[in-house]
Formats: C-alpha cells, structure tokens, sequence
C-alpha cells in the first residue's frame, strides 16, 4: 500500500511539472501574438 501511494504522488508531482510547462508555453504564445498585433497596428 506504501508503495501505491509512493507512486501516486511522483506520477501526481510529474503531472503538475508538466502542466506548469504547458501553460508557461502558451503564455507565451499569447504573449507574441499581442506583440504581432502591435507591430501591425504601429505600421
């Protein structure tokens, strides 16, 4: 049972890590996009 709960929380702390990268990289995306909008308006 030990184990099981063990293991649960590395695959939960994998789930967290990867959704943190996940939402970074579409911050990022919406952040260039603002930035396209800009130039294009600027121009």
């Amino acid at each position: 049972m030990k184990k099981f709960i063990i293991s649960l929380l590395f695959i939960s702390l994998a789930l967290v890590l990867s959704a943190c990268n996940t939402i970074k990289g579409v911050g990022q995306d919406v952040q260039k996009a603002g930035e396209a909008i800009e130039n294009a308006v600027k121009k």
